[in-house]
């Protein structure tokens, strides 16, 4: 195929992509219809289950169906279609992908898939591309920080991914699909429950052609930069009596990607590739010893391997991390009130062998221990959630945050919201120990306030959020800096960052008909500089619209972003874009479905980092078998 030139087509100006997102907010917000049921339950808010309706947390919720219809890729992919989330991507499906959540760093988020926590000890923060969407289930994203709840990390908020749990007869699923670039998705299980046990067993492969992932202005190779991604995973329970449940989890995922190096030479062609290896593991025993007072203790495990290689050589840089966690829950309810208190230890190692002589071996590791205490109130009119917390860190000592959020219901269904909190993240093992790592660095540390006022009837939603969010001590790589062991730069405590902004939402049902869409209008930015932060567009957002009709479901999306800056010292400008896309699926027989999406319908050119491509329009279409008993 042929590269594609970003600046070959306008890109759209802020101020009439605001307005005309703006516009589609308004419409879908009243116009009229049917909705879901508003009690629906999540976890994530505060790690307990609680309905959606009684929530004064800022909260998405997307369930297998969504999954299924969005003919999305990747995990990322997905996440960056709902209010508050930006994607970059380093080119194609399985390279470097990094998830602003309200303009955030990616490591400013804390991931979790079965509630077994998912981190990189290198730079920091989840590897998004080595986690497999056709294995999940249901993800709950929480925005806003959650250190009072969670511990380290959880400075912009949280993501849980959920697979799939076995319930009634046994019901096997097949499916494949095939798409543009000689894509081709295939994926089988089945769940269920006998008697007691539960169960659910799932596999997936995966691969593609792909296309080349840097822009013609690079020297680099030339070639397709393929990808295949097998995955495969196990969640099994088993129901004690009616007080104890014991749930056991695992998933593995390996990943092969191709990307093109900063060096080529015309005359020794290499394809260099990316290697990736996920395994997260944990086993959970819940206890309900009254109906009011009920325990939970998990011991979870994650090992995540990265490494780069030239086809069959030797690996030119690897990196290991192993998390390992430690979690005592408590849980009483009396009445409106609910009281909570975790006991909680985290484990980090990090391997990182030397492979030349400018690098240098890296095996270490720290621990984190913590106490949190919670208590929510909610009855009538009024919301109420306070959390208190204090992690000792085995190398920075104690670190203590808490928050606190109010709701209050003025009218039928009006709500208004305001929450404040504190968080921090400390360095991870490579910012301190690696070749560019300076051992002193400080943990990174935010405060956050916000306001939200919210809507719901049986046909609308609606919400406005207003948030700031300052964070002192914050890691960046200083090319500058003198007194580390690299010549090229070390990491160092030189920034502050302020992410604040407006986010709206909207969802609404007439008929057969859906309308959503959200908008962004935010500020993330460098205190120190006045610069805007690197890949972060000041406004953003989505427009959908879903419609059932003569057994179909046709959906189409309006995905928009403006102008931003490449580079922490905003020379380099990444223009604006507006990518259309379209899906449609039915029923066609007993237990078959049948699946189509256009992404990008328009071939749009544009990039999300300089020097590197994005798609032009896909197609996908897929088969899916599954028994309806």
């Amino acid at each position: 195929m042929t590269p594609r030139d970003p600046s070959s087509r306008a890109a759209p100006r802020v101020s009439s992509l605001a307005a005309a997102l703006a516009a589609a907010f308004a419409s879908s917000a009243f116009a009229q219809g049917a909705h879901p049921a508003l009690q629906e339950t999540v976890v994530t808010a505060t790690r307990v289950e609680q309905p959606l309706s009684e929530l004064v947390s800022d909260v998405s919720v997307i369930e297998r169906e969504t999954i299924e219809h969005s003919g999305a890729t990747g995990v990322a992919d997905l996440l960056a279609r709902l209010p508050g989330v930006e994607l970059t991507r380093n080119g194609g499906i399985g390279n470097s992908t990094s998830l602003f959540l309200r303009g955030a760093e990616t490591r400013f988020t804390a991931v979790y898939l079965d509630g077994v926590r998912l981190d990189a000890q290198s730079t920091g923060g989840v590897m998004w591309e080595t986690i497999p969407l056709a294995q999940i289930d249901r993800i709950e994203v929480l925005r806003g920080p959650a250190a009072a709840v969670y511990g380290s990390d959880a400075v912009a908020g949280v993501v849980q991914l959920f697979t799939r749990k076995g319930e009634g007869r046994a019901t096997p699923f097949v499916s494949y699909g095939i798409g543009s670039r000689r894509t081709s998705k295939t994926q089988l299980g089945v769940s269920g429950a006998i008697g007691a046990f539960d169960y659910s067993v799932g596999a997936s492969y995966e691969q593609s052609r792909n296309f080349d992932v840097r822009t013609p202005n690079v020297k680099h190779n030339p070639d397709d930069d393929y990808y295949k991604n097998s995955a495969a995973n196990v969640r099994l329970g088993w129901q004690i009596g009616e007080r104890h449940r014991l749930d056991f989890t695992t998933l593995e995922n390996t990943l092969d990607s191709g990307y093109d190096g900063f060096t080529y030479d015309p005359l020794r062609p290499v394809d260099d590739r990316n290697r990736y290896h996920l395994r997260a593991s944990g086993l959970t025993w819940t206890a309900k010893w009254t109906p009011e007072y009920t325990t939970r203790l998990s011991v979870t495990d994650s090992n995540t391997r990265y490494e780069t290689v030239v086809k069959n050589a030797v690996p030119d840089y690897v990196t290991q991390t192993r998390l390992r966690g430690y979690l005592f829950q408590n849980e009483y309810r009396l009445g409106a009130h609910l009281f909570t208190a975790a006991l909680e230890r985290r484990e980090d190692k990090l391997y990182n062998p030397a492979l030349d002589e400018w690098s240098t071996t890296i095996a270490r590791e720290r621990s984190q221990d913590g106490l949190a205490l919670g208590y929510g109130y909610s009855a009538g009119a009024h919301s109420l959630q306070v959390n208190l917390r204090h992690d000792r860190d085995s190398e920075f000592g104690g670190k203590t945050t808490g928050s606190a959020a109010y709701g209050y219901e003025f009218a039928k269904g009006w709500r208004v919201t305001a929450s404040a909190g504190t968080s921090f993240r400390a360095p991870t093992l490579y910012q301190r120990f690696s070749e560019y790592g300076v051992a002193g660095l400080k943990p990174e540390t935010g405060r956050n306030a916000e306001l939200g006022l919210r809507y719901a009837d049986a046909a609308t939603t609606a919400s406005l959020t207003l948030y700031r969010n300052r964070v002192r001590n914050l890691i960046v790589f200083d090319y500058d800096a003198t007194g580390c062991d690299s010549f090229f730069g070390c990491y160092a405590n030189v920034g502050r960052g302020e992410y604040k902004g407006i986010t709206l939402a909207a969802s609404h049902s007439f008929g057969d008909v859906t309308l959503r869409g959200s908008l962004d209008l935010q500020e993330p930015r460098d205190k120190d500089t006045g610069h805007l932060l690197a890949r972060r567009a000041r406004v953003h957002g989505t427009l959908g619209a879903d419609w059932r009709v003569a057994g179909w479901t046709l959906g189409a999306e309006l995905q928009a972003s403006g102008r931003r800056w490449d580079d922490a010292a905003n020379t380099r400008e990444l223009g604006g874009y507006g990518l259309v896309n379209l899906s449609a699926s039915t029923s066609f027989a007993r237990d078959w479905t049948f699946t189509a999406r256009v992404d990008n319908a328009g071939d749009k050119r544009y990039q999300v980092a300089r020097d590197y491509a994005t798609a032009g329009r896909t197609v996908y279409v897929g088969l899916k078998w599954q028994p309806h008993w």
